[in-house]
């Protein structure tokens, strides 16, 4: 956790890639590769601390526990194909683990209070703590995900993703304002509350009522990265990095 000055709080909450030994000898080979991390997020939005935000990194990968799924492990998208609070299908449809190794409730449990509840709590410090500062706080979820997965989605993904939950989560001015910024460029793709809405955080937190906005943006990966290798490519992240920074400079 990094404590800023600004009335901006970035959590990046599928970051994470770490995998304690004990769960990762149950898990298939593939699964190990840990490949739907919302990788480089970190590198991308790196700028964010100079802005002055709060920022939030875990270390372990969404396969221990999702951080952004409800405790009780509620779909987000009913009726949809999605991975639960503690996934045993990668976004490829394939096992996350060995045949009978899945997590069964009570190893659930634990891992929430863990892995889950601490991420949790201190997002809900650093969100009070900044607005007692300033009397307001925007709650930046930031995710990347491949551009095409058949499991989540039919074809391919817009570039940019930008959810609030259908302006639930977030004043109807400060979404005007961003996709603003959206609309006057060319070079992306985007769609704002379509197939990414908004995951558990930008829910439970948003309150834009109270002087709590929440957005999230799903950046799709074949912007700034090889999406089979993971490598980030330094050719393509500069222009998605400008972009993604005048979004964020709207929101402070």
């Amino acid at each position: 956790m990094h404590c800023g000055t600004a009335p901006l709080f970035v959590s990046l909450p599928h970051d994470g890639s770490a995998l304690p030994d004990d769960i990762a000898a149950r898990m298939t080979p593939a699964a190990r590769r840990v490949p739907d991390t919302d990788w480089h997020v970190s590198r991308l939005y790196a700028f964010a601390r100079e802005l002055g935000a709060s920022v939030i990194v875990p270390k372990y990968s969404r396969y221990v526990v999702d951080l952004n799924r409800p405790p009780d492990d509620t779909s987000l998208y009913p009726g949809q194909n999605t991975t639960g609070l503690c996934p045993h299908v990668q976004f490829s449809g394939e096992p996350v683990y060995l045949p009978g190794q899945e997590p069964p409730p009570e190893e659930i449990a634990k891992r929430v209070e863990s892995y889950w509840r601490p991420y949790h709590d201190a997002l809900a410090e650093e969100i009070a703590r900044i607005k007692s500062v300033h009397g307001r706080v925007v709650l930046w979820e930031g995710h990347s995900i491949r551009s095409i997965v058949p499991f989540l989605f039919d074809g391919r993904l817009p570039d940019f993703n930008l959810g609030t939950v259908g302006g639930a989560s977030c004043s109807p001015q400060l979404q005007q304002r961003l996709t603003g910024i959206l609309e006057a460029q060319h070079e992306y793709t985007f769609v704002v509350n379509g197939r990414f809405k908004g995951g558990y955080i930008t829910r439970q937190y948003g309150d834009p009522g109270n002087g709590i906005d929440a957005i999230q943006l799903e950046l799709a990966q074949c912007n700034y990265m090889d999406e089979d290798s993971f490598s980030y490519d330094e050719t393509k992240a500069p222009s998605l990095h400008a972009l993604t920074r005048r979004l964020l400079e709207i929101c402070i």
